[in-house]
């Protein structure tokens, strides 16, 4: 038999068989600009900040003050009985608000359960974020209406949904940004993994925003990570990251404020890590002395995010002691109208179980209703008036003095 003189490596489909990756496998981006700074980006203390907005500052430093209130108000409230559960953000107020406040009308939140004093500085009423805590309802507002999507325990859920919103708002031409938030325990969790793949991929416009407060319950960064920053993890989706000061609040709005607008204009998501810390325990059923030392609290209390700018603001004149008297006024009215609130015993109707689950109820839930409903009516019948009149339920507003929003 002749021998062929056709080389092996001119051979179809050989290629794939050479020593060295053909020009194709070369990297699709250049990874230089998505690597975030060696050092978290600062505003307060540099020379950025005299070229801040005073409107702008004064408006933050409010929120700040009264989302501190807010904190200490709800954590007051699991000691009286009034909520179920707190996952308290004091400490991290400078991420929550700065979110808050950098958001359009239409563009999305999409919190985390700890960030509920971010959907209250969006103006969502203090009580209808504390529900899902109060174990009233699922959800206590409506998310279409406050462009907030549902506060809710699990971990890291909302990033993929965060993503399929405004994916779809793209393709439908509508002019939305959804911002979502976790902490740094979420990022450990697959939904982290496949909403940042599918972001980058189909450049989905949406940022991520990492609350980085040292501890996800008693596990420690280092014991759950060994990249160099949580900023760092963009890089490998393609995306840029972004490492910013979680304690100072323009730093963040401003870092937030590029990001938005970044993606607004097409560019795509992008990771920002907001380096912070979290002063108080997990919630109020947790221990933090037994996973982490006081003094490194106290080091931590020392770049508390309220005092960080009002430091700033009175040194260069813009606040004086009458605006922080007020600020702290406000503060303590908010507070005073939600302890008022919550004291109030609500009106639930237990048949509410059975709402909003599907729009047309299966037949194991139309069976579990009818039992319930047998129940309550023989209940009713004894004396007891524990009976709802009707199984209509009128849902988290039920119990409510028409347009005032208090409890009856």
């Amino acid at each position: 038999m002749k021998k062929s003189s056709t080389s092996v490596q001119e051979l179809p489909g050989a290629a794939g068989h050479l020593p060295h990756p053909p020009p194709a496998w070369r990297p699709h981006t250049d990874p230089a600009p998505l690597l975030p700074d060696t050092e978290p980006y600062r505003v307060l203390g540099t020379d950025a900040a005299a070229g801040a907005d005073p409107a702008l500052l004064l408006r933050l430093y409010a929120e700040l003050v009264r989302g501190r209130r807010y904190n200490t108000q709800a954590t007051a409230l699991t000691k009286q009985g009034r909520l179920a559960v707190y996952p308290s953000s004091t400490g991290q107020e400078a991420c929550q608000v700065a979110a808050a406040l950098v958001l359009r009308e239409q563009d999305w939140l999409f919190p985390s359960y700890r960030d509920t004093l971010a959907a209250v500085a969006r103006g969502l009423d203090p009580v209808q974020a504390l529900t899902l805590l109060r174990g009233d309802w699922h959800t206590g507002y409506d998310p279409h209406e406050h462009r907030i999507a549902p506060l809710s325990t699990p971990l890291a859920t909302q990033l993929p949904h965060a993503v399929g919103l405004a994916h779809a708002a793209r393709l439908k031409g509508d002019d939305v940004v959804a911002l979502a938030l976790v902490g740094d325990g979420g990022t450990s969790e697959g939904d982290f993994h496949e909403a940042l793949n599918f972001a980058a991929v189909w450049r989905v416009p949406v940022v991520f925003l990492v609350q980085n407060n040292g501890f996800a319950i008693s596990v420690p960064l280092a014991k759950q990570s060994a990249a160099p920053s949580l900023a760092h993890k963009a890089v490998g989706y393609g995306m840029p990251g972004r490492l910013v000061d979680g304690n100072d609040v323009v730093a963040v709005h401003t870092v937030l404020g590029e990001a938005l607008a970044r993606a607004g204009r097409g560019g795509g998501p992008t990771l920002v890590e907001a380096v912070t810390y979290r002063i108080d325990a997990h919630t109020n059923a947790d221990d933090a002395t037994r996973y982490r030392p006081g003094d490194e609290v106290e080091i931590w209390r020392a770049h508390d995010p309220v005092r960080l700018l009002e430091h700033e603001l009175t040194t260069r004149g813009v606040l004086d002691e009458d605006g922080i008297r007020k600020a702290a006024d406000a503060a303590e009215t908010m507070a005073a109208r939600l302890r008022d609130r919550m004291n109030a015993e609500p009106v639930l109707n237990p048949m509410d179980l059975f709402a909003h689950v599907y729009a047309d109820q299966t037949v194991q839930l139309r069976e579990q209703a009818s039992q319930l409903r047998a129940e309550l009516d023989a209940s009713a019948e004894e004396g007891s008036g524990e009976g709802p009149e009707d199984g209509s339920g009128e849902g988290p507003g039920e119990g409510r003095a028409e347009g005032s929003g208090e409890v009856r």
